[in-house]
Order: C-alpha cells, then sequence, then structure tokens
C-alpha cells in the first residue's frame, strides 16, 4: 500500500499550546543546576543523561506511565524513549522484547543505561533515528507507544536541538509521521498508542489522523496539577480505518 503522508497547515499555534513556555522549559531544565545525573521515578532510580528530557521536571512520564498496560510476554516498541523509563518499565513488566529508539543518540544511550542498571539489557534493544527508520521494514510489535512531543509549535521552527524537540513539534511533523506509519507497525492483535495531553491539539491531531485513514480514541486520562493549572494526560489509540498488511511479528 502507498501512503500518503499528512498534510500540515503553517497556521501558528494558538495560546493555550504554549510552545514559547515550552521552550523556555526545555532550556531552563537543560543547564538548570539542579538537574540531577540520577533520578527516582516509579519507585527507582534512572541515570540521567545531560541532552535528554529530565523525567524529573515533568509529571508526563509518571502520568503516561500509569496509564499504560503492557502485553506481558509480548513485544513494545517505544518510540521517542528519552531516558528509557517506560521502555524499562515494560521489561520489568514481563515483555520479552522490547525496542527504544529516540531521534537523539544521546537519549538512545541513556536507556541502554538504565536497561543495564535494572538487570534487563537482554530484553531492551536501544537504536537512534528519526521515527522508525531504525527498524528492519518487518519489524512489529503487540505495542506501539510513543509519549510526543504534544506542544505544536510553528512550522518554520528550524533552530531547534534535541532538548528542545522533545518538548514542541513544529508543525506536528513528527505526529504526522508516527500517524502515517505506526499502525503499519502493529502485529495482529496488538495496539498503537500515543501519549498526548491537553497542552496538545486534539483537533489539528484528529484531522492529521483522517488525511490518512487512521481513527483516534481516548483510552484513558490522567489530570495532573502542574504549576498553576491542571493538565491532562491522555492515552490515545490509533486505528486504521482500512486494512493494512499484516506481518507475523519481530524480526529482533
Amino acid at each position: 500500500m502507498t501512503e500518503r503522508a499528512p498534510s500540515y497547515s503553517d497556521q501558528e499555534p494558538g495560546p493555550r499550546d504554549d510552545y514559547l513556555g515550552s521552550l523556555r522549559r526545555s532550556r531552563l531544565n537543560r543547564t538548570r543546576d539542579d538537574r540531577p545525573p540520577v533520578f527516582h521515578l516509579a519507585g527507582r532510580e534512572w541515570d540521567l543523561l545531560a541532552s535528554v528530557f529530565p523525567p524529573v521536571f515533568s509529571p508526563s512520564t509518571q502520568a503516561l506511565l500509569e496509564l499504560l498496560d503492557f502485553p506481558v510476554g509480548g513485544s513494545v516498541l517505544e518510540m521517542g524513549c528519552g531516558a528509557g523509563v517506560i521502555a524499562v518499565s515494560a521489561a520489568l513488566a514481563g515483555c520479552a522484547r522490547v525496542v527504544a529508539t529516540d531521534v537523539n543518540p544521546a537519549a538512545a544511550r541513556n536507556a541502554e543505561l538504565n536497561a543495564q542498571r535494572h538487570g534487563v539489557a537482554d530484553r531492551v534493544h536501544c537504536v537512534s533515528g528519526d521515527l522508525f527508520e531504525p527498524l528492519h521494514p518487518e519489524d512489529t510489535f503487540d505495542l506501539v507507544f510513543w509519549h510526543s512531543n504534544f506542544v505544536l509549535a510553528p512550522t518554520a521552527m528550524d533552530d531547534l536541538n534535541m532538548h528542545d524537540l522533545a518538548y514542541v513539534d513544529p508543525g506536528y511533523r513528527a505526529h504526522c509521521g508516527y500517524l502515517a506509519q505506526a499502525p503499519d507497525r502493529v502485529r495482529e492483535g496488538g495496539v498503537a498508542l500515543l501519549g498526548f495531553s491537553s497542552r496538545g491539539d486534539l483537533s489539528r491531531l484528529r484531522s492529521l489522523a483522517a488525511d490518512v485513514d487512521v481513527e483516534v480514541d481516548v483510552l484513558g486520562t490522567n489530570p495532573v496539577q502542574e504549576r498553576d493549572t491542571v493538565v491532562e494526560y491522555q492515552l490515545l489509540r490509533l486505528r486504521s480505518g482500512s486494512p493494512r498488511s499484516t506481518r507475523p511479528g519481530s524480526t529482533w
């Protein structure tokens, strides 16, 4: 099947998207004096490298982890793994195969360190590349998940570093790629999920999904008080509206 890439608008995001605030937080959190080399989350300690998104300064990773059910004995692909908390947690929960990918090479290395720290390096394979690029063409999984950079930024922003791109997505370009490809990476009986938030633009996301014949359902929400507001973290399910090619399973 030939995929048609979703279109995306150059329209500036609305005030609620707060991409400038997200970029300020990115730059503060990358350089602040109290940024730790090791942090505590979900009852465990984790290594944190210098240029990787710090879950210790945001409740998003914990909030989405609480919404996830891992396929015990099955396979998991985590896109945008960051420090590897979710990928490693999947292995610790009993998943037999976990692939963790990130466009930031430091994040892939960070996830690898945390897999070693928690004794699951034999089940967690960490690679770096853009979206599904590092995978074998035939790789499929029981669960495909991405804790997305859900804040919409203007399309023309081209001066963002790897740390910034963990916070915002210019023109929802990365989301377009994930929507178009994630359903094809799910084996029969599996599911493609997206970790999103009320700080993202769900209506824009649904419009982009419709461009590639993908339906978006909200499976669960987790409201969290952040600064002066409540942010609702959302677990979204992506379902293709038309039959896709099926493959027997992962080659890794």
